[in-house]
This record gives structure tokens, C-alpha cells and sequence, in this order.
């Protein structure tokens, strides 16, 4: 009698963990023209960390390669085709974060790099701190193999017209740079993978006429990005300033540590950003049994999610 319950108890330490992957690209009042881009986006993304994790690679390597994707692809606000600043430039925001360690990389208002979530995980691997900003964050970056480019290789028409029509009405009326309405397409991915490591990464462009210089939540550790396998791995979107103040993605990754479950918790987390502070965003959830959720006050947020068994996306949920 006493080989069944060692049996089960093997078993259930050799049980194999079923990889997951979800990936989004940004919450706001998206018009009905863009939507196709946005899903076509986030799928890709998605088939792009799903190749490491299929192949039994780590849960970092997954969101790293899911988020590229996105910041090379110019409908969503991170890495080229960002919002410009008021100055008309491009300056770039990135944080990834290793569940298993609490490593984490970030860097903030960079000009020059393509990809910054590529330079936040070599801090994340080979440096002792965690976090560099504008041109000591390049120099790092340069100085562990990632090439520089000019910031106008970042601005494409879409956005130099897009900042022309916000400025030239500004004297008309004080335009609100964190509407709804105005474009929200932070990137960011959380996996969990076969050793039952979770990791998520955020990477944005910032809100449209920012002032140079302003940092937003999403290179933050506990605002726009969060990762810890005793809790959840978490990447949220939207108007950075009410996220900060509510440290939303360690606050999210909390309460699953309490027994929640993430798509319970990703739905009080924006019930939260919006009853205390008026705040409109998104945020995806993911804790080590695979379990996520997905959520957001906004008209639309892209997202997409693959496992073993099925794989989805959508623009709303």
C-alpha cells in the first residue's frame, strides 16, 4: 500500500510543465483600420517566442525574441515608428525581467538602438546593476556588440505628421497626451517555460509630444513590467503616470502570491488603475502554473496566447 503514494509523488515532480506564451501590443480606443495590422503583429510575435519555447528554450530567451518582433514592426509604439517627443525624436524605454532570479535589465530614454530590449537583457546577463539610461545606457550597449543607429532611422512620416497636426492644434486647445484616443502601443510578452521559469518584457516609445527626457512605467521593475516564479511574471499598458504611482504590475503579481488566480487578478488590477486613479491601461498576467489573464479599460487592446493546446488573439477580450 505504501508504493501508491510514492508512485503519485514522483510522478508528480516529474510531470512535464506545458509551456505558454502571451504577448500584447498596446491598450487604447484602436480605429477599426488598424485593427488587422495589430493582430498580424502580435501573432507573429507570438510564433517568434514560441519557436524558443517549442524548442525547450528558457521562458528570457521567449519574451526577448517575442518583443523584437514588435519594435521592428512599425504599427506599434516601441523600437522604429515610435511616438516622437516634442523635440520630433524618438527616445525608447525597455525592461526585461528573469523570474528565476529576479535578474533584471533596463534601460530608459535611448536614441539610437533599434531593439532596446536587446540591450536591456545584456545588462540583465552581464552587468552587476540593473538599470542605464540615455547615452551611458548606448555605451553599454555598444560596448557588448549591439550596433548604434541614428535616431532618424527610428522616425517614419506616420509619426512626423502625427506630431505636426498635436502641436499645430495645441494652441487651439492643451491637448491631453494620455487619452485613450491617442495611441498606446506599449509591447510586451510573459512565458513561462518547460523548467517552470516564468519572464516577462515591456518595451514602448513613450506617449506622443512628450517632454524629452520623461521615463514612463514600462522599464520600471513593479510598474510596466514584473517577474518572479514565487508570484507571477507581469507587462502592462497604457498612461504610465497613475501605473507608477500604483507600482501596478508588482501590486498584480502580489496578489496572485495570495492564491488568485491571474485573470481574476488582471481584472481588479485595471478595476484598481481606474477606481483610484482615473487610469486607462492593460496588463497580462502569468504565474508558474501556466494559469494568465488578460485584461483592460480601454476599447481594445491586441493580444495573442499559444500553449500545447490551442493558440488565440484578439483585440478585445
Amino acid at each position: 500500500m505504501l508504493d501508491y503514494p510514492f508512485i503519485f509523488l514522483v510522478s508528480r515532480i516529474f510531470l512535464p510543465i506545458n509551456p505558454v506564451l502571451v504577448v500584447h501590443g498596446g491598450a487604447w480606443a484602436m480605429p477599426d483600420d488598424m485593427v488587422e495590422a495589430h493582430l498580424h503583429g502580435v501573432r507573429n510575435a507570438l510564433a517568434a517566442g514560441w519557436r524558443v519555447l517549442s524548442r525547450g528554450g528558457c521562458s528570457l530567451d521567449a519574451v526577448e525574441e517575442a518583443v523584437v518582433v514588435l519594435e521592428d514592426d512599425e504599427t506599434f509604439d516601441a523600437g522604429r515608428g515610435s511616438f516622437l517627443n516634442r523635440d520630433g525624436k524618438v527616445q525608447l524605454d525597455a525592461l526585461i525581467m528573469d523570474g528565476a532570479t529576479l535578474r533584471a535589465g533596463g534601460v530608459g530614454c535611448v536614441e539610437h538602438l533599434r531593439n532596446p530590449v536587446r540591450a536591456a537583457r545584456k545588462i540583465l546577463s552581464e552587468s552587476p546593476h540593473v538599470y542605464f539610461v540615455a547615452e551611458g545606457a548606448e555605451r553599454f550597449a555598444e560596448e557588448h556588440g549591439i550596433p548604434l543607429c541614428r535616431n532618424e532611422d527610428l522616425i517614419i512620416p506616420r509619426e512626423l505628421e502625427r506630431l505636426r497636426q498635436l502641436q499645430a492644434n495645441a494652441g487651439e486647445e492643451t491637448p491631453d497626451l494620455f487619452a485613450p484616443t491617442i495611441s498606446h502601443d506599449t509591447v510586451g510578452a510573459v512565458a513561462l517555460d518547460r523548467d517552470g521559469n516564468i519572464a516577462a518584457a515591456t518595451s514602448t516609445g513613450g506617449t506622443l509630444n512628450k517632454a524629452p527626457g520623461r521615463l514612463g512605467d514600462s522599464s520600471l521593475i513593479g510598474c510596466g513590467c514584473y517577474a518572479d516564479n514565487k508570484t507571477a511574471a507581469a507587462s502592462t499598458t497604457g498612461w504610465g503616470e497613475p501605473i507608477m504611482k500604483l507600482v501596478l504590475a508588482k501590486w498584480s503579481a502580489d496578489r496572485v502570491a495570495t492564491g488568485s488566480l491571474p485573470e481574476w487578478v488582471a481584472a481588479e488590477a485595471i478595476n484598481y488603475l481606474e477606481s483610484r486613479l482615473n487610469g486607462h491601461g492593460g496588463i497580462i498576467l502569468l504565474d508558474a502554473q501556466g494559469r494568465f489573464g488578460i485584461a483592460h479599460n480601454t476599447p481594445r487592446m491586441a493580444w495573442a496566447t499559444k500553449n500545447i493546446h490551442q493558440e488565440s488573439s484578439g483585440v478585445s477580450r
